[in-house]
């Protein structure tokens, strides 16, 4: 009994962190990390290890952010900088995330056909009416209770890794010690594995998920919290977002992890090294590691993307929300909160729309992670000078460490782009 409330009350503890680092592994994120292992094999694994601190970095400015001024990261971003610009981050933030969602949501068609037959347009429609009705219909507590179930769909691409031979030891030297290479495909493929890795899109969900949970607080335990010593209530939900966070991030890498060290020692290994969808990936997997693996890979798509696709819609949402001042919040009803199930809606019907067009979203996947990459930078700086700012953030700024990581993540962010144009 004792182990099962200790283990309740850290799940209860998981919540925006773990559905961000999860949502992070979405159709589109897996077919750039099977790209990435069948084209390099185990040579970018490395940057996992690099992104898994920077992530968790970058992730808890976000969070703490949004609780502690309880609105949403496009609201304080408003506070700093001019209406214009931030509508313009706001915009190719809602394209990226669109583009995402019509790749995740062909995805997650084509996995069902393999797995079932019958048309994968077919499918793409029903998980699109899903992905749509989702956010409109459940409220904030269910919507949060769902993805953190959805998440354990990513497990099977652990263990598609078990079921392969790995030679740990020269796995763990390779992820430790990169060996860079000087051209411009390599740099390319770092940019866009770190924009997936450190999409804009998490820091605006996340941001929005712990201003709305703020906000709820305020509302039904006020008496509570005012009894509460200030630094004590700072220190309690600080702790809180740190372990949620870490334990997504941890967990987000973890499966990108294994998606690259599967498609590094199955694909690569046997010469092939274009694989431009999900579904090459695995319809390749099967002759190689068996049906098993070929059905674990495939269930794994559709679990991701009934897990992404509400939060990329719904983080455009909160951004265009905050952007515009409309009311938000998955709690809202739908006639108050018009505009922001408006854009739910909208990039849902339109990134599945995009299915039926000439238009291959998934062809356009990598480039749709290099613009994340490229605008992550400034939006990162922007959240690290928001962390900064006694006058946003009060006695809750940043700490030394927390600004160290944060600018490094975004440092790091940069030089690959810089190395991505130079290289190309």
């Amino acid at each position: 009994m004792l182990n099962f409330r200790r283990a309740k009350k850290i799940s209860d503890q998981l919540g925006a962190g773990l559905i961000t680092g999860a949502a992070d592994d979405d159709p589109s994120g897996l077919a750039t990390y099977s790209q990435a292992g069948a084209q390099f094999g185990a040579g970018l694994l490395w940057t996992m290890a690099l992104t898994t601190p920077l992530m968790i970095a970058i992730q808890m400015v976000s969070a703490r952010i949004g609780w502690f001024t309880g609105a949403g990261l496009a609201a304080s971003i408003r506070r700093v900088m001019p209406g214009w610009l931030t509508v313009l981050l706001v915009a190719l933030l809602v394209f990226a995330n669109t583009l995402n969602i019509g790749a995740d949501i062909a995805a997650m068609g084509e996995a069902l056909q393999l797995i079932v037959g019958g048309p994968k347009h077919g499918h793409a429609v029903v998980f699109g009416i899903l992905c749509t009705v989702m956010p409109l219909w459940l409220g904030f507590e269910t919507m949060v209770r769902v993805l953190k179930w959805l998440t354990l769909a990513l497990l099977a691409y652990v263990a598609v890794v078990f079921m392969l031979h790995v030679n740990w030891g020269a796995v763990i030297m390779t992820t430790l010690v990169p060996a860079f290479q000087n051209e411009g495909a390599y740099w390319m493929m770092v940019v866009a594995v770190l924009g997936t890795t450190i999409s804009p899109y998490l820091f605006f969900w996340q941001a929005s998920q712990e201003a709305e949970q703020r906000q709820r607080l305020d509302a039904h335990l006020a008496d509570a919290k005012e009894a509460i010593p200030q630094g004590l209530f700072a220190r309690e939900h600080l702790l809180r977002i740190k372990i949620d966070t870490s334990v997504g991030m941890v967990f987000s890498n973890l499966i990108a992890f294994c998606v690259v060290l599967a498609t590094a020692l199955t694909l690569h290994q046997n010469g092939v090294t274009d694989i431009q969808t999900t579904r090459q990936a695995a319809e390749a997997l099967r002759p190689i590691a068996g049906d098993l693996a070929f059905f674990l890979f495939a269930l794994g798509i559709i679990g991701t993307g009934m897990l992404a696709v509400p939060v990329l819609a719904a983080s455009s949402a909160y951004a265009v929300a905050d952007a515009f001042q409309w009311r938000s919040g998955l709690d809202q009803r739908l006639v108050e909160a018009r505009g922001f199930f408006s854009v739910i809606a909208f990039g849902t019907v339109v990134g599945t729309g995009v299915d039926f067009t000439p238009l291959d979203p998934i062809k356009a996947l990598v480039w749709s992670a290099v613009v994340n990459g490229v605008i992550a930078v400034p939006i990162m700086a922007v959240m690290m000078w928001i962390g900064s700012r006694r006058d946003i953030l009060g006695d809750n700024t940043l700490s030394t460490r927390h600004r160290v990581l944060g600018w490094i993540a975004t440092a790091v962010m940069a030089l690959a782009v810089i190395a991505m144009i130079v290289t190309g």
